[in-house]
């Protein structure tokens, strides 16, 4: 039995990236007792994110730097949240598009992360 999932990610900059996932994304960020190492965690979801300046930017992974579907109550509302968020610190938004209808009944968008990581975001419809 899966009782838990946790992502685990590898960014260039840990305070910058943890300062998106706070700020922009609204996740708690804290501390795990390794300074090379947060947590950030949003209702059920845990990231686990690593300080690794030298690893391969996840925006030159292509298709791989997708790791996570999020599956929330309202996408309409998260894509709110996290545009306003984002266009305070930036003028831009964060989001390459509004959420759309699927064929596969989810209501969805896509999120890129400061660090190029990529994450997906529906609500079944």
């Amino acid at each position: 039995m899966i009782k838990e999932t946790m992502f685990v990610i590898a960014v260039p900059n840990l305070q910058k990236s943890a300062d998106f996932y706070k700020n922009i994304l609204g996740f708690e960020v804290a501390e795990i007792g390794d300074d090379g190492w947060r947590m950030y965690a949003k209702d059920n979801c845990h990231i686990m994110a690593g300080n690794c300046p030298d690893a391969i930017p996840p925006n030159e992974l292509g298709d791989h730097s997708y790791f996570c579907y999020l599956v929330v109550e309202s996408a309409d509302d998260y894509y709110t949240e996290i545009n306003n968020n984002y266009s305070e610190v930036s003028n831009k938004t964060v989001t390459t598009a509004p959420p759309a209808d699927k064929p596969w009944q989810m209501r969805e968008f896509a999120i890129t992360t400061l660090d190029g990581h990529r994450i997906m975001v529906g609500e079944r419809l």
